[in-house]
């Protein structure tokens, strides 16, 4: 199984793909990049995490960067440290939603976003020739920094929008998978004002689950909200950047569902553009139009949604898989924004989670996932734009094929080797027959 390079960073196998030398190699072409300046550096709770630390703390050291450490930070955290304390960059380690076998590293810019697409090629390009900046103007410096999560929580509230008297002392169940959101979540959550159930709260790095946020790794979270009569159930992944929900009957409502709530707390406020990427449901189309507003689609992968809010000036972003940007606090997928907009918007609304869901408007999305070779991915991406030509596909990132009763979007992952393939439709029997009808084309 090879590497994982991407705009999302890299992730491998730990001790097999990735190594404490694979983890000095990428973070000296980084520091080379940048050309030295201050960073931030932090990881997430996997017991290989303390190792790859001290190999990019070497790394970026070696290039002259002076390196501020957070120690366990959700990637958020980092990305807001980065834009407040002015920094160049910062580098996370974390492999987010993969199991714990994994590991890897994300980059942030000097705007706490991700490279783009030619930036990241550089990364990789500068590793591979080894031509690395080394002492030239003296190594840098190394300080840690234990404050970051409470200034990012800070930020958080800061941002609120509505009284919350009407959430005072309303129960939440918080799954935080033992990952980094162990830490500043339940403050946040005092803070706003809720009673907080913790489960798998401990920042061991050992996951309860499986650690994806999706519903079939989510069961003892609803059997929790059941139990203890709780008002809602969040659901992070380890690096607590994606926000899954189940409501106060225990149900599992999903990912698509955090940004769309997101964006209708925040269009009915602050009224402005939306950016998302090409995987995530027509549900942000749908409120944006009542608002009379334009919703900018991207490539697949926070980098890409972060520039077009940037470039757009949008009020929200992020992606269908849980991760909302609130450009006020970060540029980075935020569980901790997300969460806050949703406890706002039961506050505000007086309605419980399952009630506010039912007046959205109703699709079905399957996904699908196939370990393939990158050669039959290409091929099976080739195939589908050939087979669907006439109904103008779009393929910045994979080809994503709208029909009159849906869309399928199928592409390859970033952070793992699989082809995946969403789609959507009013019913799942009409999702189902568009995801068959474009996988017969594909060959998978």
């Amino acid at each position: 199984m090879a590497l994982m390079v991407s705009v999302s960073g890299i992730r491998g196998l730990v001790g097999q793909t990735l190594t404490p030398t694979v983890a000095l190699e990428f973070t000296q072409a980084y520091g080379t990049l940048l050309g030295g300046g201050r960073l931030v550096l932090a990881r997430d709770t996997r017991p290989s995490g303390p190792m790859f630390e001290a190999a990019a703390a070497a790394g970026l050291l070696a290039t002259g960067c002076s390196v501020t450490q957070l120690g366990v930070a959700m990637t958020p955290t980092v990305g807001h440290a980065i834009r407040a304390g002015k920094y160049a960059g910062g580098v996370i380690i974390t492999a987010s939603h993969n199991p714990g076998e994994w590991n890897g590293l994300k980059f942030l810019d000097d705007l706490g976003v991700a490279p783009d697409p030619e930036r990241a090629r550089r990364i990789a390009e500068i590793r591979a020739s080894g031509q690395f900046r080394c002492g030239q103007t003296g190594f840098g410096t190394l300080t840690q920094d234990d404050q970051a999560g409470k200034r990012h929580v800070a930020a958080v509230l800061a941002a609120g929008e509505v009284d919350l008297r009407a959430m005072r002392g309303r129960r939440v169940v918080l799954d935080s998978i033992n990952g980094a959101g162990c830490t500043h979540t339940p403050e946040l959550l005092h803070a706003l004002g809720c009673e907080v159930v913790h489960i798998n709260g401990e920042p061991t790095g050992v996951f309860a689950h499986r650690p994806e946020p999706t519903r079939e790794n989510l069961g003892d979270l609803g059997t929790k909200v059941r139990e203890t009569n709780a008002a809602i159930g969040f659901a992070q992944d380890p690096d607590a950047d994606r926000l899954a929900l189940v409501d106060e009957n225990g149900t599992y409502i999903g990912e698509e569902y955090t940004l769309a709530l997101a964006a209708l707390f925040v269009l009915a406020r602050r009224p402005g553009p939306v950016a998302t990427n090409l995987s995530t449901s027509r549900l942000v189309d749908d409120l944006a139009a009542r608002h009379g507003l334009k919703v900018h689609r991207t490539p697949v992968g926070e980098a890409h949604v972060a520039r077009a809010m940037l470039a757009n000036r949008c009020v929200i972003g992020g992606e269908g898989n849980g991760g909302v940007i609130d450009p006020r606090v970060c540029y980075v997928r935020d569980s901790l924004s997300s969460i806050s907009f949703v406890i706002q918007l039961l506050a505000a609304t007086g309605k419980t989670l399952s009630q506010l869901v039912a007046e959205l408007p109703h699709y079905a999305m399957i996904k699908q996932k196939f370990e393939l070779p990158r050669d039959q991915i290409e091929a099976a991406v080739k195939a589908v734009t050939a087979a669907f030509a006439d109904r103008a596909p779009l393929t910045s990132d994979g080809v994503r094929v709208d029909f009159e009763t849906g869309w399928v979007h199928l592409r390859a992952s970033n952070t793992e080797p699989i082809l995946r393939l969403i789609a959507e439709a009013p019913s799942e029997q009409d999702a189902g027959t568009l995801a068959a009808t474009v996988r017969a084309a594909a060959g998978v």
